[in-house]
């Protein structure tokens, strides 16, 4: 996912080290590049938000267990705080949460929320999600230690911090605040406003995949109908440059040891690739890499774009010669894994697996463990390829994704696929029937299916940006933004306007 995304340096180091780049793990991985690189950028929108000294951090006691109350263990729940442009304690609170990585000082000051905070005299603080970044529970990352782990404890803790900030910071009961999130972050937002009326008074969910499926093939239909779209660099030429060269690759899978060494040199692949799942392992993160670029297409910090992508694929195609769109995939991997600080585009299925088996935090600090543990036992989210109109492999399939699961963490598909169901029991999937929410994606985005573009009713917006990517909306502006996206921009603010005069009327009832 990682719209919303580490942000805190340590990470980096672990990768050069060489986590894990199983296909979920690759996307991360190009998430959090992108957002460090954006949240580290000079660029935005907040006039001389780059001056004075970076927010410090602060830290929330929560409890461990907010649903038991007979349980007394806690633990700190970091937040960061821009107040530089809070004109009045009765002015507004833009609660900007974190999803499944670090949550650094750069979530208060660069982009969106934070280039919002100027118009309208806004209190500006950032939220870590718990087990992720530096909000880790003591006890490490077990079995046991991860039931406290779900989304459902993320929103008592947004509940319990909102009351807590309130008081710490003097906001005016008043106040109204306005959630922002990005991804899984974004549906914690909207989340947030639907459970939690009385304390949230609207948000703003950004590339929100708020309906949780276990078979994602959608993904990849995205992800092939971008490589085709002109509008943002592709063609059907360059969707058939990707299909060839992916069938290039398992040929050259099934030639035998000698053409499997010479494609393990090229494309990076730290396995012997002699067996069938690490074969898997390498094609789910060629698909992950190809997926990537269209995910996070033409975004800053974002190694390779649809255009680039496609450029490479169809050089020297003209022929139609078959290994002409592999070498294509073979210089776009070598593009991607040095911005990425890795050595290694796959491993082993064995090693992969030991990996995220590692209970401590200080070794799991990207977060791969947690994040899987919530697709197993909240979201699934697993993308496949099993579609006859997808351009790539087949591989991985469903079964192979769903057995990590039962290998990490012992849990059986049953419990996942039942997992996913009462998800969108509890939260509605698409309709969740939340009033004063704006949904915002765009279609270039693969994680746009499994959220709401189109409104549900007149205080349930949405927002569909034409040609834009996985929480584009949310980056610092550039000057080569499109006018669509400046539009879309547009559309938030005209929003929030709406949004905190409706506040104003309704001051000193239990909404605000």
């Amino acid at each position: 996912m990682a719209g919303s995304a580490a942000l805190w340096l340590g990470p980096l180091f672990l990768l050069s080290l060489g986590a894990p780049p199983a296909p979920a793990s690759l996307l991360r991985r190009l998430g959090e590049h992108v957002q460090r690189v954006q949240e580290s950028s000079g660029l935005s929108l907040t006039s001389g938000a780059g001056a004075g000294a970076l927010p410090k951090p602060g830290w929330l006691e929560q409890p461990l267990d907010p649903f038991n109350a007979s349980d007394r263990r806690s633990f700190l729940q970091r937040y960061w705080v821009n107040d530089r442009h809070w004109a009045s304690p009765h002015g507004p609170v833009f609660l900007h949460l974190g999803g499944e990585g670090s949550l650094g000082s750069g979530s208060v000051m660069r982009g969106h929320p934070a280039a919002l905070a100027p118009a309208w005299g806004a209190l500006v603080i950032g939220l870590e999600h718990r087990f992720y970044g530096l909000s880790v529970p003591a006890g490490g990352l077990d079995v046991a230690q991860l039931a406290f782990l779900s989304s459902r404890h993320a929103l008592a803790d947004v509940a319990s911090a909102r009351l807590a900030l309130a008081r710490l910071f003097n906001v005016s009961a008043s106040s109204p605040w306005i959630c922002f999130g990005g991804s899984y972050a974004g549906s914690l937002a909207a989340w947030a406003r639907l459970k939690f009326p009385h304390l949230i008074f609207a948000s703003v969910a950004s590339s929100a995949p708020v309906r949780a499926v276990l078979d994602f093939s959608e993904y990849n239909e995205v992800v092939s109908r971008s490589l085709m779209s002109t509008a943002v660099g592709g063609s059907p030429e360059c969707r058939a440059a990707a299909s060839a060269a992916f069938a290039e690759v398992e040929r050259r899978l099934r030639a035998g040891r000698e053409a499997r060494g010479a494609l393990r040199a090229e494309l990076g692949a730290c396995s012997s690739l002699g067996r069938a799942e690490d074969q898997a392992e390498l094609l789910g993160a060629l698909q992950a890499l190809v997926g990537g670029a269209v995910q996070y297409d033409a975004q800053a910090g974002a190694p390779l774009s649809v255009r680039r992508l496609c450029g490479l694929l169809l050089e020297g195609w003209s022929n139609r010669s078959r290994s002409a769109p592999y070498h294509g995939l073979r210089r776009a991997v070598q593009v991607v894994m040095p911005s990425l600080g890795q050595r290694c585009l796959s491993f082993s299925q064995a090693e992969t697996v030991a990996r995220l088996k590692v209970t401590d935090p200080q070794v799991s600090g990207v977060g791969d463990r947690q994040w899987l543990y919530q697709t197993c036992t909240e979201f699934g989210f697993y993308v496949t390829c099993e579609d006859p109109r997808c351009p790539f492999s087949r591989l991985p399939a469903l079964p192979s994704q769903l057995e990590l699961c039962e290998q990490v963490f012992g849990l059986s598909t049953s419990s996942v696929v039942q997992a996913v169901g009462q998800t969108n029991a509890y939260y509605g999937g698409q309709s969740p029937g939340a009033t004063q929410v704006l949904f915002i994606n765009g279609d270039t985005d693969p994680w746009h299916v499994l959220s709401v573009t189109k409104a549900l009713g007149p205080s349930e917006a949405a927002l569909l940006i034409p040609g834009a990517s996985h929480c584009m909306d949310m980056a610092p502006e550039r000057p080569s933004d499109s006018p669509s996206l400046r539009l879309g921009r547009q559309s938030i603010s005209q929003q929030l306007q709406i949004w905190l005069g409706l506040a104003k009327q309704s001051l000193g009832s239990s909404g605000g």
